[in-house]
């Protein structure tokens, strides 16, 4: 019979908490109601921490820490919510703004948008870096869905899903820094993959208007996040 984790003692906010020590930071905030933004973690799919935007305070720590990839100890004294973190992450949403195409008002996703939502609760009402005006490659080909990489934030999620829960290995990451891009099988078109099941996953757990279907205008495309934690579930039970 499997053992149940130790439980540990902390505190988030000032407030007393427990938690299973392989709990992380993240899931005892959400279990308590304490909201942490971030736009790459999702229930069902493993951790990237490639957002940090749910970076918070350890009081006796030096850096900042992920939330979503830093397991709980005895005692901690965790702060999600300071003047310090709040500048942080809306710096960190302002650049991506900047570093993408990002127009509200043109998108199948406005209204519908993780990244929109969160600029919005952040109090975001400008951005105050240069905008990069990238001009990348729109892929058209599959028959259902389209990737406009102009919008995509590199948030993996597509990777994971369909690596983690469809098991085609599509997607992945070409280039480095600015030059990163996703792409399917090994830069081969999306409409020419070999692997591609056409199940939509990708496009489901997509936080923006990078991944959406085909035929959709503007604020019509609505994603369903809601099979994620079920399958990922079911999977654990057949191991």
């Amino acid at each position: 019979m499997a053992t149940r984790s130790r439980i540990k003692t902390l505190k988030i906010n000032g407030r007393d908490v427990s938690a299973h020590e392989d709990e992380t930071i993240l899931d005892v905030a959400m279990e308590h109601g304490v909201f942490i933004p971030t736009l790459c973690q999702i229930e069902g799919l493993t951790i990237s921490g490639a957002c940090r935007l749910c970076l918070v305070e350890v009081a006796g720590w030096r850096r900042l820490v992920p939330a979503c990839a830093t397991h709980v100890e005895e005692g901690m004294e965790i702060n999600t919510d300071t003047e310090r973190l709040r500048n942080y992450r809306r710096m960190i949403i302002e650049l991506l703004f900047s570093e993408g195409n990002h127009v509200c008002a043109v998108c199948v996703s406005n209204g519908n948008c993780e990244l929109q939502a969160l600029a919005q609760r952040l109090g975001m009402d400008h951005v105050r870096f240069t905008n990069l005006q990238p001009v990348r490659l729109v892929d058209m080909t599959h028959d259902r869905f389209v990737l406009d990489r102009n919008r995509c934030i590199l948030c993996l999620r597509c990777v994971r899903v369909c690596d983690e829960i469809e098991g085609a290995h599509t997607w992945d990451v070409k280039g480095r820094g600015s030059e990163a891009r996703v792409v399917s099988d090994l830069a081969t078109p999306w409409g020419d993959s070999a692997t591609c099941t056409s199940c939509g996953k990708c496009v489901n757990v997509c936080p923006v208007g990078a991944l959406v279907k085909k035929g959709r205008a503007i604020g019509e495309m609505v994603k369903r996040q809601d099979f994620l934690p079920y399958l990922s579930n079911m999977r654990e039970v057949k191991k």
